[in-house]
C-alpha cells in the first residue's frame, strides 16, 4: 500500500509529546512490512537541515497555498527518517513555523495548520503520487480528510484515496472562531448557520476529521471506550458515537532499540530478564547520584512525568505525607505546575534521605529512573496510552497505575489476576480516582516487594511482554485495509 503520514511533530526532528514518538517510529515499521510510506511535517526553525542531511526539493519547487483568498509561497525540504528509507517532506514557510514553540497561542494558529494541511495535499499533487491511505494525526492535520473530499475532489489523483484519523489526546481539538473555516476556503454550507462542521458555534478541526475520515482510531482500546462517554469525550463523544462502527483502539508501541535494559546507552549497568544484578547496581548508582542512601531492602518508587493534575498529582498531594511515612524512597523527574513542584521540593527538603527531585527534563536520568527504580507510579486521571508504564515493564520496574486508558490495557493487577486463578499479573492498579485508593495500591506493592519469589514473578511477567512497534504496525495495516475497503 501507499501511505501518506501527516503529523505536526516527528521524532527526532521536533517533539512535545507522544505524537512525535508515534510519528517517528510507526512509519518505519509500516515500511518494513512492504509498504511505501511518505511522512509530512512542518519545517520548524528548530530543525537543522544540515544535521539530518535535508535538502531543498527543487523538483517540487514553489507551492502557492491559498488561505482566505491570499496565496502564500511555500517551499519544501526533503530527507529521510533516520535509520530508514522513509521519505520525509518538510513544509517550509518561515512566517508560520519559525517561532519559539511548535504550538502557540498566536492569533494565526489556525492558519498555520490550514496551510500545512493544504501543502501536504499539494506536495502529493506535485509528485503525482496517489496514496491509498492518508493517515492524519490530531487536530493539526484533521482538516486534510475534509479538504480531500471538498476542496480537492476535482483531482482524480485522489479518487481511491481513503483517510485514517488517529486521536492521540481528545483534550486538544483545534477550536477557533467560525472564521477559520472561511480561511480554509471550505464550502460555506458546511459552517454557516450552524452547519455540520461547527461545534457550539465555533470551528473545531478535530470534529471535522471525525466526520470526514473513513476510519478513526485512538491509542488504546480502553481509551477508545472512554471517549464514547461524556466524562472523557470532551464534547466529541456524540460525534464518535455516530462513527462508532468505524472507531478502533490500537495501543502505541515502543522502540526497544532505545528502551531496553540489555542495550540502553544511558544506564551504566545492563541486565536481562534472567539476571537482574545490573538493576540493583543501577539503583545504587541512581541514589548515589541524588545523594540518597542505598538499601536493597527499601523499595524505590520512580516518577517521570509532567507535574499536572491530569497525571494524578492532585491525589498524590492528598497522601504524600502518608506515602513518605512508609518504608520506601521516592524519586521524581519532571516539571509542571508550581504548586506541585513546590510541594515536592518541600518534601525533599524535609526528607532528604527518602526523596529526590529533579525539575526539568533529563533523558539520561529518565532512563536511569526506569532502570534503577523498583516501582513506577502513574496514577493518571486519564491516559490515552502512556509509554512509561510500558518502559517500566521492560525494565522489571513494577508499575502502580490507575486503571484508565492505555494503563488499563497494559498493566494487569497482580492481586486481581490471582483472584481469578491466574499468575500473569505484571503490576498493581486501582479504579477509584482518590488518594485512598492510590495509597492502598502502593501498600499492596510494598507488601509483595518483601516476598521476593512473588516479586520476581511479577517482574518476569512484565519483562516478557512485547509492546514493540512491529505488533502495532500490523494492527495499523489491518486498519488501513478496513479504510480502503470502504
Amino acid at each position: 500500500m501507499k501511505i501518506a503520514f501527516a503529523s505536526s511533530e516527528v521524532v527526532p526532528f521536533a517533539k512535545t509529546g507522544g505524537l512525535a514518538d508515534v510519528a517517528g517510529a510507526l512509519p518505519k515499521e509500516i515500511a518494513k512490512l512492504g509498504n511505501e510510506v511518505k511522512v509530512f511535517m512542518p519545517k520548524y526553525y528548530q530543525i537543522n537541515e544540515y544535521e539530518y542531511g535535508h535538502q531543498y526539493d527543487s523538483l517540487i519547487g514553489e507551492l502557492k497555498v491559498s488561505i482566505n483568498g491570499y496565496e502564500h509561497s511555500v517551499h519544501v525540504f526533503y530527507g529521510k527518517l533516520p535509520n530508514s528509507n522513509v521519505d520525509t517532506y518538510f513544509i517550509h514557510y518561515p512566517n508560520f513555523f519559525h517561532r519559539n514553540k511548535i504550538y502557540t497561542e498566536d492569533w494565526d494558529e489556525d492558519e498555520r495548520f490550514i496551510l500545512f494541511s493544504k501543502a501536504v495535499i499539494q506536495v502529493m499533487q506535485k509528485l503525482g503520487w496517489s496514496p491509498d491511505i492518508v493517515h492524519v494525526n490530531d487536530w493539526q492535520t484533521a482538516l486534510i480528510p475534509v479538504l480531500l473530499r471538498e476542496t480537492f475532489a476535482w483531482d482524480s489523483l485522489f479518487n481511491k484515496t481513503k483517510t485514517v484519523l488517529t486521536i492521540h489526546n481528545i483534550g486538544y481539538q483545534g477550536r477557533f472562531s467560525i472564521e477559520s473555516y472561511k480561511r480554509a476556503e471550505l464550502p460555506v454550507e458546511l459552517y454557516e448557520h450552524f452547519g455540520p462542521l461547527t461545534h457550539e458555534g465555533d470551528s473545531n478541526f478535530l470534529k471535522s476529521g471525525i466526520l470526514y475520515s473513513d476510519v478513526i482510531n485512538t491509542v488504546s482500546d480502553t481509551y477508545a471506550k472512554e471517549l464514547l462517554t461524556r466524562e472523557y469525550g470532551s464534547g466529541m463523544d456524540g460525534y464518535l458515537w455516530g462513527r462508532h462502527t468505524d472507531f478502533y483502539g490500537i495501543v502505541n508501541g515502543v522502540d526497544y532499540n532505545v528502551w531496553n535494559p540489555e542495550t540502553d546507552k544511558y544506564i551504566p549497568y545492563h541486565y536481562t530478564i534472567d539476571d537482574l544484578t545490573g538493576k540493583l547496581k543501577n539503583k545504587k548508582f541512581l541514589l548515589d547520584k541524588l545523594g540518597m542512601p542505598f538499601s536493597s531492602d527499601i523499595p524505590l518508587i520512580g516518577i517521570v512525568s509532567r507535574l499536572v493534575k491530569q497525571k494524578g498529582f492532585d491525589i498524590i498531594s492528598e497522601i504524600l505525607h502518608k506515602i513518605l511515612d512508609l518504608n520506601l524512597q521516592l524519586v521524581i523527574l519532571g516539571s509542571g505546575e508550581d504548586d506541585y513542584e513546590n510541594m515536592f521540593q518541600d518534601a525533599a527538603n524535609k526528607y532528604p534521605n527518602k526523596m529526590g527531585v529533579y525539575f526539568g527534563y533529563n533523558e539520561e536520568l529518565a532512563h536511569l529512573i526506569e532502570a534503577g527504580s523498583d516501582i513506577f507510579l502513574m496514577p493518571s486521571h486519564y491516559e490515552p496510552c502512556g509509554l512509561n508504564q510500558i518502559y517500566s515493564l521492560k525494565y522489571g520496574t513494577v508499575p502502580v497505575v490507575r486503571k484508565t486508558g492505555g494503563l488499563a490495557d497494559t498493566v494487569q493487577d497482580w492481586n486481581e489476576y490471582n483472584a481469578y486463578g491466574h499468575d500473569t499479573g505484571n503490576g498493581f492498579s486501582f479504579y477509584e480516582y482518590s488518594g485512598k485508593a492510590l495509597l492502598q495500591s502502593i501498600e499492596r506493592a510494598l507488601n509483595d516487594f518483601n516476598n521476593k519469589p512473588v516479586w520476581r514473578k511479577i517482574q518476569n511477567n512484565g519483562m516478557s511482554k512485547d509492546y514493540s512497534w512491529h505488533h502495532s504496525a500490523e494492527e495499523y495495516i489491518a486498519l488501513y485495509k478496513k479504510a480502503f475497503s470502504k
